[in-house]
């Protein structure tokens, strides 16, 4: 296929490497027309993947018409930018022209998930979902990686998936955008409670325990908004949870990791953008709306929001009401 990409950051580029090598002619749209001249000229993208050489059958651009005439385009830009991505994209894209969502979010101003947000903007035209366990220098570097894209058309689905797989990146395919969608951006709020509890040296135990009760909250909020359990137990849920709650490869695990050594939310994001931050308002408004428990996302919420400590919010999940299990 013709892959079109928007954003060249890490992931887009490491996106745009693993197309190119499943056979497929990609352009790779970047904002900076300096920028696209250094990837073009250099094959080489040194402020997100130094030493990642672009593959050849990758043409930077700086004109976001030059995706017009590609087969289907990954969004790969911040999620609080997918409403004027999407916006943008219209005017130049076909309206049968499939748009794949990439980043892990919710709208934090509308509490929209990213699905809703590009469907408002481009109603009627093809979209899918993209998420899973993945770091972008891995995927990038060719080592195996398996991801779901979901479509809620499963026949479009199915080529899609097909068309991005290479040999080292797998990608599995669900008609269940919602909840591959909510499992995306749900584990980057978990994954900063886990990496507070490492920060904070609460031991391995905790931060195990974190895990399996985050993961249960994680399927209450997907089951109250419409996921499937089965696409939870997945790659787009339990696998990127493990994953993103394991190392500091992480943002966001890094970013609770300095929150728990004691750093302020601002000084702990380290002027980097911290996608976990952005979506935990969010990811609590949505839950309480629908009743849904979920004591460890508003434990980090209020932590963000300087309404408790960590020693606090600690204290607050231990002392909880004692009850099964499966509740």
């Amino acid at each position: 296929m013709r892959i079109g990409i928007a954003g060249a950051g890490a992931w887009g580029t490491a996106l745009a490497n693993a197309a190119a090598l499943a056979g497929n002619a990609v352009a790779l749209w970047m904002r900076d027309p300096e920028q696209a001249a250094l990837l073009a000229g250099t094959r080489t993208n040194p402020r997100f993947l130094p030493g990642v050489r672009l593959h050849e059958a990758i043409r930077p651009t700086a004109n976001l018409a030059d995706l017009a005439e590609t087969e289907a385009v990954l969004l790969v830009t911040p999620a609080q930018t997918t409403r004027e991505m999407t916006a943008a994209l219209s005017a130049v894209l076909p309206a049968a022209t499939p748009l794949v969502l990439c980043a892990k979010g919710i709208e934090r101003e509308t509490r929209a998930f990213l699905s809703d947000v590009a469907e408002a903007v481009r109603p009627g035209s093809p979209l899918a979902v993209l998420s899973g366990p993945s770091f972008a220098d891995d995927v990038a570097r060719g080592l195996p990686t398996a991801v779901t894209l979901a479509c809620r058309d499963a026949a479009l689905a199915r080529r899609i998936a097909a068309a991005l797989s290479g040999p080292t990146l797998r990608i599995y395919h669900r008609t269940d955008v919602r909840g591959v969608e909510i499992g995306g951006a749900a584990k980057n709020v978990l994954a900063i409670a886990c990496g507070a509890v490492a920060g904070r040296g609460l031991g391995e135990s905790a931060k195990a325990a974190l895990v399996a009760r985050g993961f249960a909250e994680l399927l209450r909020f997907a089951r109250a908004y419409g996921g499937e359990a089965e696409t939870l137990m997945g790659l787009a849920g339990l696998g990127d949870l493990v994953l993103t709650c394991s190392t500091a490869q992480s943002r966001n695990f890094a970013f609770g990791l300095r929150l728990g050594q004691g750093l302020s939310p601002e000084a702990a994001a380290e002027g980097r953008l911290v996608e976990g931050a952005s979506t935990a308002r969010a990811l609590v408004a949505l839950a309480r709306a629908r009743e849904v428990d979920m004591p460890i996302s508003e434990a980090v919420e209020k932590i963000l929001n300087g309404a408790w400590t960590l020693d606090q919010a600690v204290d607050a999940l231990m002392n909880r009401p004692i009850k099964s299990e499966l509740e």
